[in-house]
């Protein structure tokens, strides 16, 4: 439906962004939340998921990038990886980029973000989808990650709205205990903590949150366009110390190994060695 009208982004009472919408292709209210997409001339098509912009074609490299390779590049031979969220198949491409990656297991709650992305956004997951080395389960990853066997998998990356809704059961404590569990010795947690120019309570909080279950926290940046309002972080949580401190050389070589190498449009290993040195404004939240 051509519509030449505006979506206003309902994230922050005070303060958001708008975009011109060209074309509405779909406004579904699921089981869990509010859809739309749609397409617009400045960023190509875009996910609304209750007021808030989760992607666009334009600029989705860059969250996807940072969420996905850091991690498990830092890691070195991440085989298994559990996916949380992340309906939109951006996420499940980009772990499924590495080489060594054995299995990955993405668990969506909501069916119809994966029905829906599949259909009107299906460049941002590829080929990703018909991976023999993907499993997608339609399911509450909260439940997933209580059944999961100790030690199941060496990554956990968390692809979810803000603790509000459907998602705020991904910050619990809870859930970040059953994730410690089914990690291996070597294991990590990456998830979005929100900008914290706006959002500084759900970096503090959920850093505090995960320190109960992990000797290392902290949080990387990535300065995404269209979630406004300066850097994005990246929360990390791990067992093994010195992940973050990878020389970029090594870095580099894993990306190399791995097949990731000069297949990126933001990451780098320089920006991937960056990333971890937080402006004061950020880590002054950081527990």
């Amino acid at each position: 439906m051509t519509t030449d009208s505006w979506i206003n982004e309902s994230l922050y009472p005070d303060w958001g962004q708008r975009f011109l919408v060209t074309r509405e292709l779909a406004r579904v209210k699921s089981d869990f939340q509010d859809i739309v997409i749609f397409e617009s001339s400045s960023h190509g098509r875009v996910m609304v998921l209750d007021g808030a912009i989760q992607i666009t074609e334009r600029d989705e490299f860059v969250y996807q990038e940072m969420l996905t390779h850091v991690p498990l590049l830092a890691h070195g031979s991440a085989a298994n990886v559990l996916i949380i969220g992340a309906g939109d198949g951006g996420v499940l491409r980009r772990v499924l980029q590495h080489k060594n990656v054995k299995r990955a297991v993405m668990v969506e709650i909501d069916g119809e973000v994966i029905r829906l992305c599949k259909k009107f956004l299906p460049g941002i997951a590829g080929d990703a989808w018909n991976d023999p080395r993907a499993d997608v389960i339609v399911g509450d990853g909260i439940d997933y990650v209580k059944r999961a066997q100790d030690g199941s998998f060496d990554a956990i990356v968390v692809d979810s709205t803000d603790p509000i809704g459907v998602g705020e059961v991904l910050f619990t404590d809870e859930f970040y205990q059953n994730c410690a569990r089914i990690l291996t010795a070597n294991g990590l947690i990456v998830n979005q903590c929100g900008v914290p120019f706006m959002q500084a309570d759900e970096l503090r909080e959920t850093s505090l949150r995960r320190k109960q279950f992990f000797p290392y926290v902290t949080a990387y940046v990535a300065a995404v366009p269209t979630y406004v309002g300066g850097f994005m972080t990246l929360g990390w949580a791990a067992k093994s110390a010195g992940l973050t401190t990878v020389p970029v050389a090594e870095i580099r070589a894993r990306a190399d190994a791995a097949g990731i190498l000069g297949t990126t449009r933001y990451w780098t290993p320089e920006i991937h060695a960056g990333a971890f040195n937080l402006p004061p404004y950020i880590e002054m939240h950081m527990p």
